[in-house]
């Protein structure tokens, strides 16, 4: 990513720059300015600090009060700068206002085609899809394929790959807009507001666990971490057996996992840890205990940590690089900014199901563009993830009683450990190298997995909106300091369940058996930070608990651990509570061996409405208790393999 690196106006904040769209009076803009003042206020530089560093003169110096708030937080260079951050610090043309420029419009309809299949990368233009009728008296385009995946996550990306590979003609229709690597800024407001489903703002309904769903060409996997670990031989044996899909116990799903992770090129060689994975390493080996090497979709050389923000350096292999290059090169048209409505069901009087799936109602979210599409197919893969697929399903007149429900989240508690710079021994700064390479399995005494601790991605922004508030002097100095604050997190298999009916309304409730090995695993983290060096560590309580380690003794630590809690979510009436986050949703449309049992069946089809299939990771049938991202793509090819076998023995003599 050598020369300009100017990025897209989308995820350089543009936008945010050149104009005002808030609507606030003046004398509302006063009273937040006011209070903006109180939580982050101007102070003077503290003894000790060289008074002729700039850009820490001014790090403390400005205010949450200062000109033209809510819109810019002043001089955003000079701020990055003071937290010595690579992500914008590297570049600062991003910050220029290029207001105006004309780029490509990732809103419109494209047609995808294959430039240089050797970078393997999908390039948009600006072709039209290929409309057969149009009916006036309704404003809607007609269009009539084989295939029609609504959604290019993990799930849509591999069906529409192999869908289209086997020959049939195949419309993508994705809500989120397409980016390619030098679109990406790495800046985290924008970022987060483009790629991420609700600006990366979600929560429960009662504000318990937030919410990380990608909303982009490639879905989740574009803008995951990178992890790619296969489905856990215990929770194959459970599916196969207790649930009885035959298939995930057999050869089909294992030569699924086979090829999804030759075509993500997938490895467990990592030529580079950064600091994150260093200290989790290092706390394990201190403490005896077992750390694991962690697959990636990646080169081993791959150092990026901003990939949760778009991959700059095009080395993950998404779904926008891998199924999706292979679905355009083979006919295969996406439509992005665009987003389904409602199925278009009828009645099947004769067939095996009650409804028959004919296509698709879709909306282009573009205001330019008024029109709505109908989309004929033969057949409807549903493949907008675990939050959007019940509530379509369901607006679309399905009644089958699972549908929006057993959605299992894999709740994550976040833990932080401060590392100076010249007393750990680990170089480096957190948002440096892969963000997972790395895990420790933390195991009870009859040797089941409690909890799997992890490396998070914390930019700048999140890391302020998670810290809790004990003053402005003290949120500044955390600031500061996060180049070198390690978070590592444990991420349990939840057995609680949640549902999702309608769209942006997510109930969840987490399990005691969950809370206890939340608190278990948080506990290990808080020693496995201590035990790589940490000056001091901490949690996300909402009472900014944290202990200084030097000098710590047995018993002050014992102490401090045994006042850990998991208690979560702001209505939960204790006294102290934690934020609980979740990247992964599963099972909200779980695949069933029966009608009472699922929502579809083994071959991801709808129990309701002939030639509807579900696709993406709301088929799977628990939490997995690991990152899912190989098994939702697995489970999505086995299903869009029967399908296109389906096709191939309909067209045979």
């Amino acid at each position: 990513m050598e020369g300009k690196k100017t990025s897209h106006p989308l995820l350089r904040g543009d936008s945010i720059l050149c104009s005002s769209s808030h609507g606030f009076s003046p004398a509302q803009i006063q009273t937040l300015a006011s209070i903006c003042e109180v939580l982050i206020p101007s102070l003077p530089l503290p003894e000790g600090k060289k008074p002729m560093d700039h850009p820490l003169q001014y790090f403390y110096k400005v205010s949450g009060s200062h000109p033209p708030i809510p819109d810019e937080i002043g001089n955003p260079v000079a701020l990055w700068q003071a937290l010595s951050f690579k992500g914008m610090a590297a570049y600062p043309q991003v910050f220029r206002a290029f207001c105006g420029e004309e780029r490509r419009n990732p809103h419109a309809m494209v047609k995808g085609e294959v430039s240089d299949t050797s970078k393997g990368s999908l390039c948009a233009n600006q072709n039209l899809l290929p409309v057969h009728i149009l009916l006036p008296e309704h404003n809607i385009y007609k269009i009539k394929c084989d295939v029609v995946v609504i959604g290019s996550g993990c799930g849509g990306g591999v069906a529409a790959g192999v869908l289209a590979s086997s020959g049939q003609k195949v419309v993508v229709l994705e809500k989120g807009n397409y980016f390619v690597p030098e679109d990406y800024s790495s800046l985290e407001g924008p970022s987060m507001s483009e790629l991420y489903e609700g600006g990366g703002i979600m929560s429960t309904v009662d504000g318990q666990i937030s919410l990380l769903a990608g909303s982009i060409v490639g879905g989740g996997s574009a803008v995951n971490w990178s992890a790619s670990i296969r489905t856990p031989e215990n929770v194959l044996r459970e599916w196969s057996v207790d649930h009885r899909i035959p298939f995930f116990g057999n050869n089909e799903y294992h030569s699924a996992m086979d090829a999804v992770c030759k075509r993500l090129g997938v490895t467990d060689k990592c030529s580079e840890e950064g600091f994150q994975n260093q200290i989790l390493r290092k706390g394990c080996e201190t403490l005896g205990l077992k750390v694991e090497q962690v697959p990636r979709n990646s080169l081993e050389n791959h150092f990026c940590g901003s990939c949760n923000l778009g991959c700059r350096t095009g080395d993950k292999k998404g779904t926008d690089s891998t199924w999706l290059v292979d679905a355009v090169a083979c006919g295969a048209v996406i439509v992005t900014g665009t987003k389904a409505e409602r199925f278009i069901l009828v009645d099947n009087d004769n067939g095996r199901r009650k409804k028959k799936c004919l296509g698709v109602i879709a909306t282009a979210l573009n205001n330019n563009l008024t029109k709505k599409l109908q989309i004929e197919a033969k057949v409807t893969v549903s493949a907008c993830g675990s939050l959007l697929t019940p509530p379509l399903m369901i607006s679309s007149g399905l009644q089958n009683p699972n549908i929006g429900r057993n959605l299992h989240l894999h709740p994550v508690l976040l833990a932080w450990g401060y590392f100076p710079e010249d007393a750990s021994g680990i170089k480096g700064k957190m948002f440096e190298g892969g963000i997972i390479t790395s895990l420790h399995k933390v195991v009870s005494g009859d040797s089941k997995m409690v909890a799997l601790i992890e490396a998070a991605a914390v930019g700048p922004g999140i890391y302020a909106a998670l810290s809790p508030w004990i003053s402005g002097g003290d949120l500044k100095e955390r600031m500061l300091k996060l180049p070198r604050t390690a978070h590592l997190f444990p991420l349990v298999r939840d057995q609680g369940t949640g549902q999702v009916m309608e769209e942006g309304k997510i109930k969840y409730q987490l399990s005691e058996v969950d809370e206890e090995n939340l608190r278990t695993g948080l506990r290990q983290t808080l020693r496995i930070l201590i035990a790589a060096g940490a000056e001091e560590v901490g949690t996300y309580r909402s009472d900014g608990q944290r202990i200084k380690c030097r000098g710590l003794t047995n018993e002050s630590l014992e102490e401090f651990l045994d006042d850990v809690s998991s208690t979560g979510g702001l209505q939960s009436k204790n006294e102290t509570w934690n934020v609980y986050l979740t990247a992964h949703q599963m099972g909200s449309c779980r695949m069933g061996a029966t009608e009472e049992e699922g929502a579809v069946d083994e071959n991801g089809e709808s129990w309701e409405a002939e030639g509807l299939f579900v696709s993406d990771g709301s088929v799977l049938l628990t939490a997995i208790g690991v990152n899912p991202m190989i098994t939702i793509q697995s489970i999505s090819y086995c299903i869009s393999s029967r399908i296109a076998k389906k096709f191939k023995s309909e067209t045979e003599p």
